[in-house]
């Protein structure tokens, strides 16, 4: 397919790459279908719980959300985790993106989906990340799983897993139609259309741009410059914010609520950053906005656990290098 192929060009760019055991019968323990879900519950949990983030859930409360808080984003976050060691054995059985994979994974998607409902009373506290995150799983079992029977012709072998190619695999699942699908009238599909952005879909199918080319970089440059790890998550979330068309703005605010999470957000890191007198206070005033549209900027949240994702895969097997 046309949008998988061209994404081939990017799975060997130069982002952060981690260490992988020697392939055996099963894949080794930091990426075997268990570690991959328990990291994805991790990144969900990290930024529901990472304060203060504008308008959004946090340990300060409910931000401009109603039927959410902490509590039921750790239990939905928490329920999703078989759902992620299926995601993840499936396409390790898999090996390669294909029509059937997609199929299978969305079937496994929406019955986890419900789960989700069904532990939150209704709340759709992460239908978005089960998408995002979801396929990021798949995508970095695909990637053991090929270097194990590829060894010779994937660059670094069996011994390493790199993120830009973890979102490539994941790319071109999303590529492929999901022939079983029902007509989706979710309020990011309606914003979609009416506004005539990417969306959810269109990120993943470009190879999640806002993790791997926005908030993965703004992390490691914050660390750089010595910030703490909370200001530093706090800062890529504004980086991903200033950019993207999140569909949860525009579906609860319209383009007055996108222009305004862009704006502030940009605002807030051209005052030095979160962690600066002059961020903060331009951090409050972004807040105090979006809570007066009742805006809330959930698409940035999303690809925020997508990027605590990626940089946690680094992380883990960088230590042991």
């Amino acid at each position: 397919m046309a949008c998988a192929a061209a994404l081939l060009e990017r799975s060997d760019a130069p982002h952060a790459s981690v260490l992988h055991d020697a392939c055996g019968t099963a894949p080794a323990a930091p990426f075997s279908d268990a570690q991959l879900a328990r990291d994805a519950i991790s990144a969900l949990i990290d930024e529901a719980e990472l304060t203060p983030k504008p308008a959004l859930v946090d340990r300060r409360g409910s931000g401009a959300h109603r039927d959410l808080d902490l509590a039921i984003m750790r239990r939905s976050a928490r329920t999703l985790e078989p759902t992620f060691v299926a995601l993840a054995r499936t396409a390790r059985r898999r090996s390669e993106p294909s029509a059937l994979l997609r199929a299978e994974l969305a079937h496994i998607g929406r019955a986890g989906e419900q789960q989700m409902m069904d532990a939150t009373g209704g709340s759709n506290a992460h239908r978005g990340a089960i998408w995002i995150i979801g396929l990021l799983v798949a995508g970095a079992a695909l990637d053991t799983s090929s270097r194990c029977s590829m060894r010779t012709h994937i660059p670094g072998g069996p011994n390493h897993l790199d993120t830009s190619r973890v979102c490539t695999l994941a790319a071109q699942i999303a590529c492929f139609p999901d022939r079983f699908a029902a007509s989706s009238d979710s309020h990011g599909e309606r914003a979609r259309r009416r506004y005539q952005v990417g969306g959810a879909r269109r990120e993943a199918q470009d190879g999640f741009p806002h993790a791997l080319d926005v908030g993965l970089p703004a992390l490691h440059r914050a660390r750089a410059h010595g910030l703490d790890e909370n200001a530093a998550r706090i800062d890529a979330l504004l980086a991903i914010m200033s950019t993207l068309d999140d569909t949860c703005l525009l579906h609860r605010a319209g383009l007055a609520g996108l222009h305004a999470g862009q704006r502030g957000a940009r605002r807030v890191l051209d005052a030095g950053g979160s962690s600066t007198a002059a961020g903060r206070l331009a951090l409050d005033a972004l807040e105090r906005e979006l809570l007066a549209l009742n805006a809330s900027p959930g698409g940035a949240a999303d690809l925020l656990a997508a990027t605590l994702f990626l940089d946690m895969l680094a992380h883990r097997t960088a230590s042991r290098s």
